[in-house]
């Protein structure tokens, strides 16, 4: 074991540290002054220390240096307000009492709280300290320590080993102790309610002569939550009515028709397109204007705005990184600030009251996809004809989800893939009877010159197959069969 150190040895520590001993700087007088009479006595005592004794030689109005044997640094004016307090408050000074603060230079023979170490501390801390001067810290520290003691007449002086004496001095009220519940509350309150008394058993699904069960090949994946996958659906589809657009807000627009508005939204795929975006932004986007437009009126010059702004709320809710305000500023050609797109933005989330649930027909269209054994051609020439409906007024008043079962309808008829049978039918949710009237309206804008040139082209490129050329020669061939027979007016001009 290391040897011990010396009992005078001088230790440096921290005066602006809370954590130290705070007793060190307290005069006999002051703590003497402290009314504690209203205070809960501590009922554990120390062991009585013998009192120091002031040296009669010592003359008035002289003090001595701690280091010097000195066991108090209070002038004669001190001494005597000192007095005068005790005599009010009927308490005994620490001089002929002992509180349990060591001051001589002897190391006393037994001590139950402070040791060698915290004695050593305080006296170095009372040489920093100067002539009976008080630190702003240690004052703080002071009123914490002489709130804890209590010294009563005829009785030993005692301290409080459990709790550090700065924290005593929130206690000054003796604590409230609050009423043990009964036990019969208790009880009641873990009772069961009426409501939940009943255990809910979950209800085994059963499927169709027919159909097959595709969710439970994805139950060991928690990412399908194959377990959920059937409400979901159930759900958005629920939510298809509330997004529908007004299929006729043109009648009460002045300036625009729409044939202006396939040219915007012609432009948003452009846009899209060069931001390399997810496919449910554009869907989103386009969504967004026509409820935009359904519930206001808007001029021909505040038209691309509208687009632009569209295209930069469905971004930010759909992308994880969608382009800041300053590109799509760009992609206008400049032809509004930052600030107008702003407040478009705010004015169009305003009128759209926040509500942006769109089911979009992407989700439906995977849904189905999945009955379909997740072919990549079928599915890539889906996704030509889903957005046509984008494009074409007319689609507007059919559900997303129509839209995707046709689109899927279509996709299979055309790469001849086979019947539309159980299976796709119950994951499409529609029957082939209830997709004709869709797709027909499909090969009616295939078969018909192409007046959307920035869609066209998208689906010319070879990362989705050439689409747009190969359906578009197949639509004119087999127009006939699907009764369409008229394919030299455009879209636009059909009522």
């Amino acid at each position: 074991m290391p040897p011990a150190r010396p009992a005078r040895q001088r230790l440096v520590t921290n005066e602006n540290d809370e954590n130290s001993v705070a007793a060190a700087r307290i005069t006999r007088a002051k703590t003497a002054s402290l009314h504690t009479n209203d205070l809960t006595v501590p009922t554990k005592p120390l062991q009585a220390k013998k009192p120091a004794q002031v040296s009669a030689a010592q003359p008035s109005g002289l003090r001595k240096r701690a280091a010097l044997g000195d066991v108090s640094n209070v002038s004669k004016a001190e001494v005597v307000e000192a007095k005068k307090s005790v005599g009010k408050a009927g308490l005994v000074s620490k001089a002929a009492q002992p509180t349990g603060v060591q001051k001589n230079t002897s190391r006393p023979a037994g001590r139950a709280v402070s040791s060698t170490k915290d004695a050593a501390k305080k006296t170095t801390e009372a040489k920093k300290s100067g002539h009976g001067t008080i630190s702003t810290v240690q004052k703080r520290k002071v009123i914490a320590t002489s709130t804890t003691v209590s010294v009563v007449k005829d009785e030993a002086p005692v301290a409080d080993e459990e709790e550090p004496a700065r924290k005593k001095a929130h206690t000054l009220a003796p604590p409230v102790e609050e009423p043990e519940p009964d036990h019969k509350d208790v009880e009641r309150d873990q009772e069961p309610r009426d409501d939940c008394l009943e255990e809910f058993v979950p209800t085994e699904f059963v499927y169709p002569d027919g159909v097959k069960d595709l969710d439970s090949e994805d139950l060991d994946d928690p990412q399908m939550v194959a377990e959920y996958a059937a409400d979901i659906f159930e759900y958005l589809r629920d939510l298809e009515c509330s997004s529908l657009p007004n299929p006729r807000y043109m009648n009460h627009q002045d300036e625009i028709d729409w044939k202006t508005r396939g040219v915007l939204v012609d432009w948003l795929v452009e846009v899209h397109t060069r931001f390399h975006l997810l496919p449910e932004t554009l869907f989103l986007a386009v969504n967004i204007v026509d409820r935009f437009l359904s519930a206001k009126v808007v001029q021909l010059d505040r038209l691309q705005l509208v687009g632009v702004t569209a295209m930069f709320i469905a971004a930010k809710y759909e992308e994880v990184l969608s382009p800041s305000v300053g590109s799509f500023r760009h992609v206008a050609d400049d032809g509004f600030t930052e600030a107008e797109i702003l407040s478009a933005e705010r004015f169009m989330l305003g009128t759209l009251n926040y509500d942006l649930s769109y089911p979009n027909p992407m989700n439906f269209l995977r849904r189905i996809s999945k009955a379909d054994n997740y072919d990549i051609q079928t599915r890539t020439i889906a996704k030509y004809l889903t957005e046509i409906s984008l494009l074409d007024h007319r689609f507007m008043s059919y559900r997303p989800s129509h839209v995707a079962a046709a689109a899927m309808f279509l996709s299979r008829l055309i790469l001849d893939r086979g019947e539309w049978d159980a299976t796709l039918s119950f994951y499409a949710g529609y029957t082939e009877d209830e997709i004709e009237p869709v797709a027909i309206l499909m090969v009616d804008y295939l078969a018909r010159p192409s007046t959307h040139e920035a869609f066209f082209k998208k689906y010319a490129n070879k990362k989705y197959l050439k689409a747009s050329l190969i359906i578009r020669q197949w639509a004119k061939k087999n127009a006939v069969y699907f009764g369409v027979t008229d394919t030299d007016l455009s879209v636009d001009e059909i009522p």
